[in-house]
């Protein structure tokens, strides 16, 4: 089993990085490719990646990206590459501003606004680390999924996708949780260490910040990833970075939702360092249709 995990591990990662290895097309273009997936839609989080990727190869390597807004404007095809234009919008002597369409067919997938900051001193504080069990302690994503070997979903998390996801109030992959709440904690990181630079950290925390960000809200209506008649999308994006981290080390995403109405589901993430830093923020509303409901 250990052998198997090995291999998945060296698998997932080497897809995930593979796709956030972008192609210099011009001074401000770039392309892309993305993971397969099992119903042929692009990843959310790897496109959101790939963007903020984009924007920081045309910004000074001393900015590092602190804040990105994005919308996600039409579902892509993962069997086709993908087009990153990045406009420069300003460049002053602290911030930088890129904004980054992902395009296919012409047309744009995502549309994306990011900032980057040369590190400056300031005022520090920030939110508490809520106690919970260590990562060492929790049921690894591979663990849960391995039995589920065959259905495309899990072979997709088990070979392609580079985390190891760990929930703290258990997984649902594959059923509801059975006392619903509206939130969840998860521990996080990329499955074998990497020696890659600040800026793709960043980006991938924003990748695997995708793959857990709208599950309060199935979690709090009694629904698993699995359920009958779910239709869920991620509409919009936003994220803040506070701190350095790594994406190979454990990250704990604190998370709720706070509201769902109109068919339309708000979802929430305070993420921490092992070390009980808050690294980063996410935000991110979705489209969630649920079974029994419009």
């Amino acid at each position: 089993m250990q052998h198997l995990e090995d291999t998945w591990a060296e698998r997932s990662v080497t897809a995930g990085l593979a796709s956030l290895d972008l192609r210099r097309t011009g001074d401000t273009t770039f392309e892309g490719d993305s993971l397969p997936m099992p119903g042929g839609r692009v990843f959310g989080g790897q496109v959101v990646a790939q963007a903020v990727l984009a924007a920081g190869h045309t910004v000074d390597s001393d900015h590092v990206v602190h804040s990105m807004h994005g919308y996600f404007l039409r579902p892509g095809d993962a069997s086709k590459p993908i087009d990153f234009e990045v406009e420069l919008l300003r460049d002053g002597r602290s911030f930088s501003a890129r904004r980054t369409h992902a395009l296919q067919g012409g047309v744009p997938i995502l549309s994306m606004i990011a900032s980057f900051q040369l590190p400056q001193e300031g005022p520090e504080h920030s939110v508490r680390m809520p106690e919970v069990p260590p990562p060492d302690s929790v049921p690894s994503g591979v663990d849960v999924l391995a039995p589920l070997e065959g259905h495309p979903s899990a072979d997709f998390w088990l070979s392609s996708a580079p985390f190891d996801v760990r929930h703290v109030e258990g997984t649902i992959f594959a059923t509801p949780d059975p006392r619903p709440k509206q939130y969840q904690t998860a521990w996080m990181r990329v499955r074998r260490p990497l020696e890659v630079s600040d800026l793709m950290h960043r980006a991938l925390i924003a990748f695997g910040s995708d793959q857990v960000i709208l599950e309060p809200a199935l979690r709090r209506h009694g629904a698993s990833w699995a359920s009958a008649h779910l239709a869920v999308a991620s509409l919009d994006h936003a994220m803040w970075w506070h701190r350095p981290a790594r994406a190979d080390e454990w990250l704990l995403f604190v998370q709720d939702s706070p509201t769902a109405q109109g068919g339309r589901g708000m979802c929430g993430a305070w993420v921490f360092g092992e070390d009980g830093r808050l690294v980063a923020s996410v935000a991110q509303e979705g489209m969630l249709r649920l079974p029994n409901t419009e």
